[in-house]
């Protein structure tokens, strides 16, 4: 019995073929849509929509989760015990912190103080694409009266939720921010021609001042006091020291910002340090505390180089005007001495 193969009967049958795939095609696909959504499970692509950050929930966990590592991290003076949960540029500090600890106290932190954050106030924003992140607003048992604030952030869906900045600032500083109707925050672009300086240009503009001076930041404890301290410390007898500033603006160091109330924006970002503490010939370089002689490679002839990392947060206002620094920590990473 012959069968039929004319090109037109293959081209029915093709087509058949592509109807019946496409229907169940879309009858899985349907099946699928149906078991997300009876699971609770919604996908959407993180890339494009324009989503809070975390829910609250997530956000809460994630703060417990940190503290709780960061606690045992600072008990047995271990970084690998925090490490899934830093990154950044507070993530830098912590790992040099700890690796001192554990040098000059390889059994553990004798003076182990479990930190305990209080009062979390937690601010999510809505924002399309990666990194996701959120900030903590807390009260600390340590650094006095300081509140404490953590930018917890995460490259992915799979990613754990980490502390890339973290800073201290005073009671009541902490401006109010913008919200929608059901309480999430707006992200400000790193690029942003809205504030007096862009998120993403702080970074190179307060090394320039330090370095420098200008009225781009407003007079205080991290401008223009740390910039008389320097100029004091620069040149004593037998003791030169030079400043090396760098801005540090990509990857995990990169600036991040929340709108606040008044149109301007609160902004956290990084800065890169290096101090070369130089002695004049026949004289000794002053003795080091412990901390700084646990992270020195080399032996200290005639000068010592020391590495910070900083982040910091600031004011940024709406239009114009001077940007107000909130808060600073810096944290030594290394030391060469030559």
């Amino acid at each position: 019995m012959s069968r039929d193969r004319s090109p037109r009967r293959l081209r029915r049958r093709d087509r058949d073929a592509v109807v019946t795939a496409r229907r169940n095609g879309l009858m899985a696909a349907s099946l699928t849509a149906l078991a997300l959504m009876t699971s609770g499970c919604v996908v959407v692509h993180g890339e494009r929509e324009v989503l809070p950050a975390a829910t609250r929930a997530e956000a809460a966990k994630a703060v417990t989760a940190f503290t709780t590592a960061y606690n045992k991290a600072d008990k047995a003076f271990d970084s690998s015990l925090d490490a899934p949960y830093v990154t950044g540029p507070f993530g830098d500090i912590d790992a040099a912190r700890l690796k001192a600890g554990h040098t000059n106290s390889p059994s553990g932190n004798p003076d182990h103080v479990p930190l305990k954050l209080t009062d979390v106030r937690i601010t999510i924003p809505k924002k399309a694409g990666w990194p996701r992140w959120f900030v903590a607003d807390a009260r600390g048992n340590k650094a006095g009266n300081a509140r404490w604030l953590l930018v917890f952030t995460r490259g992915g869906l799979n990613e754990p939720w980490q502390v890339a900045y973290l800073t201290l600032v005073a009671p009541g500083s902490v401006p109010r921010f913008t919200t929608d109707k059901d309480g999430w925050a707006e992200a400000v672009p790193a690029n942003s021609a809205q504030l007096a300086v862009a998120p993403g240009r702080l970074s190179a503009d307060y090394v320039s001042y330090l370095q420098k001076g200008g009225k781009t930041f407003a007079d205080g404890s991290y401008t223009s006091v740390e910039r008389a301290n320097r100029a004091q410390r620069a040149r004593k007898p037998g003791l030169v020291t030079q400043f090396i500033d760098k801005p540090l603006t990509g990857g995990d160091y990169q600036p991040l910002a929340l709108r606040t109330a008044d149109g301007g924006a609160l902004v956290f970002f990084t800065t890169h340090h290096y101090e070369k503490r130089t002695v004049a010939a026949g004289t000794t370089m002053p003795a080091q505390n412990k901390d700084v002689q646990a992270l020195t490679q080399g032996e200290v002839k005639q000068s010592l180089t020391l590495e910070f990392m900083s982040n910091e947060v600031a004011l940024d206002p709406a239009g114009s005007g001077a940007v107000s620094m909130l808060g600073r920590v810096p944290g030594l990473t290394s030391a060469q001495g030559e």
